[in-house]
């Protein structure tokens, strides 16, 4: 008799985001990864409590798919290098990424870059409410504008375009923090 496949929680989500951007989100199931990986159901469930947990990880997978800018960078550069590279995760991920749009990061990980937009924000002189309405509309905008992209919407556009009104948006929204903070908006 062999030996029974080892499996983790990576391999699990790696399985997942490749099934997803292959087929599409609606067929990433705990049977269909299963099956990728060569192992039973239930052996996923050994590393993931079930479908929402896997949907979880996903999120993680598109948030914490790129590095995270240097700390020592200023707060703005830091800001804009998360976009681009939320815009990046987009497009490699076109099937997959509208799940930001649907679920909240939850899991330590995908945590982590909604936690450094924050201190960013607060760098840039918000204080924490102010902060953090900041960084949901932010993140929003960002999303939106890549979701938008990687699906198509924006397809009759010649890619310059959409690389400048990307350019534009960020330069938007810097003025509108810079407004914020210079009204010491605290709260």
């Amino acid at each position: 008799m062999g030996r029974r496949r080892q499996i983790d929680r990576a391999a699990i989500l790696d399985a997942a985001l490749q099934l997803a951007d292959e087929d599409g989100l609606d067929a990433v199931t705990m049977h269909a990864v299963a099956r990728r990986l060569q192992v039973t159901a239930m052996a996923l469930y050994r590393h993931m409590d079930g479908k929402d947990a896997l949907l979880d990880g996903l999120v993680e997978r598109l948030l914490t798919g790129f590095p995270s800018p240097a700390p020592e960078l200023p707060w703005d550069a830091r800001l804009t290098a998360t976009a681009e590279a939320i815009r990046s995760a987009a497009r490699r991920h076109p099937a997959v990424f509208p799940l930001l749009l649907t679920r909240p990061a939850v899991t330590p990980a995908a945590r982590t870059v909604r936690d450094s937009i924050l201190a960013a924000l607060r760098e840039a002189g918000l204080g924490e409410a102010a902060a953090a309405r900041a960084e949901r509309l932010m993140s929003t905008t960002v999303l939106g504008f890549a979701a938008s992209e990687a699906t198509g919407r924006f397809g009759h556009h010649p890619q310059a375009v959409i690389d400048e009104d990307f350019a534009t948006l960020l330069g938007w929204l810097r003025l509108a923090l810079a407004v914020g903070a210079a009204a010491g908006v605290q709260g």
